[in-house]
């Protein structure tokens, strides 16, 4: 009978503590949201007389609204564990991150691992599937300008194109450094079948962890961002706004692999609601200098299907083993604890809400004043 009154014990715990994680987000997008729109609404003159000034701005408060997101895995226990290339030393440089995508705690993932990277989370822009549009944080990337890509054959030329006029209206306009994009185009459940499908019928790698990416959004971010043609390093279509600080152009491409302990990806409603145990996130880091990086489509198209073939690979090591293997010119692997500051984190929650309050307090008094 004990057996069964712990397990019911357990049960009725993991609820509760759901109900009161899920009843605790609400309320925070409730306020944290509205206060960050609300915000940069009173600072449009800035915009006008400043724009560098107001998208520095709008940077902060966008990363404090990831780390709000980032917390809530944090506070339930779901952590990061680093491999690979430190990156670190690139967060001030112009960078293109291509990542595995297996469910949408992935971009949870992200917005954890990348809060200690400098002034990466505030200046980076995100490519992802249409559908985050019309979540909760929608509002907000489309503010930040971030761009939401439609899948399928039917829409794939269009969104290249309206890819390529967003880059060259926003990225620099904005001053973003890194981009971050998922180039499989969907979840690995979604396509590891057509993948394998088109693999097979191609004469190309037969992949299980992964799926074969697509070329489109990558060549397009290279050929918009890369640096200026120079003995055959990849060029750019778009002119930066200012010939006097111009930019040098994406200088890395950041090849990062998350990897889930027994292959169990943590998907939204688990960061959400929190009734897994903790779990250690792994990501592995492998940098490459842009001019390693071809230019012609054949070849970057190979450059790119081998860059997951590795993570294939990389994969496979670590689901057997529990580690990723050692980095070339390495004898064993080294791996790092990524950690977030309790302090920071309160600080974060707390602004966004007295922010709430304040912004309700005004709304209110503004009604009554006319009602």
């Amino acid at each position: 009978m004990a057996p069964h009154l712990d397990a019911a014990r357990k049960l009725a715990w993991i609820l509760l503590k759901s109900l009161l994680r899920f009843i605790f987000m609400f309320v925070n997008n409730c306020v944290a949201i509205p206060s960050y729109c609300l915000y940069l609404i009173v600072l449009q003159p800035l915009r006008l007389l400043d724009a560098p000034t107001f998208w520095y701005i709008e940077g902060v408060m966008f990363r404090w609204l990831l780390a709000m997101v980032a917390s809530w895995g944090w506070c339930a226990g779901y952590t990061v564990t680093e491999w690979g290339d430190d990156v670190g030393p690139m967060s001030e440089e112009e960078a293109m991150v291509i990542v595995n995508h297996q469910a949408t705690g992935d971009v949870c993932t992200l917005m954890m691992c990348l809060q200690d990277k400098g002034t990466v989370v505030r200046k980076m822009m995100w490519l992802m599937d249409h559908v985050f549009k019309y979540t909760n944080f929608g509002i907000v990337s489309l503010i930040h300008g971030d761009f939401f890509i439609r899948q399928g054959k039917a829409y794939r030329e269009k969104q290249l194109v309206y890819l390529k006029e967003h880059l060259e209206k926003y990225y620099y306009s904005r001053d973003r450094k890194w981009i971050v994009l998922f180039p499989e185009g969907g979840f690995l459940r979604k396509r590891r079948e057509t993948s394998q499908a088109f693999a097979k019928k191609n004469d190309l790698p037969h992949l299980t962890h992964v799926t074969l990416p697509r070329l489109g959004a990558t060549q397009v971010i290279l050929k918009i961002l890369g640096p200026q043609q120079e003995n055959g390093i990849l060029g750019t279509e778009g002119s930066p706004p200012s010939q006097s600080n111009k930019p040098k152009g994406i200088q890395w491409v950041i090849d990062m692999t998350i990897a889930y302990p027994n292959a169990r990806p943590i998907d939204i409603q688990t960061w959400i609601f929190g009734y897994r145990d903790p779990t250690v996130t792994h990501v592995h880091y492998r940098t490459y200098a842009i001019k390693d990086v071809p230019e012609e489509t054949a070849a970057l198209t190979d450059w790119l299907y081998q860059r997951f073939v590795e993570k294939e690979k990389l994969l496979d090591h670590f689901y057997k083993t529990g580690t990723f293997p050692p980095m070339d010119g390495q004898k064993e692997t080294v791996s790092r604890n990524m950690t977030l500051d309790n302090v920071w984190l309160l600080l974060v929650q707390t602004f966004a809400f007295a922010s709430g309050y304040m912004w309700y307090s005004i709304l209110l008094h503004v009604y009554c004043w006319f009602f």
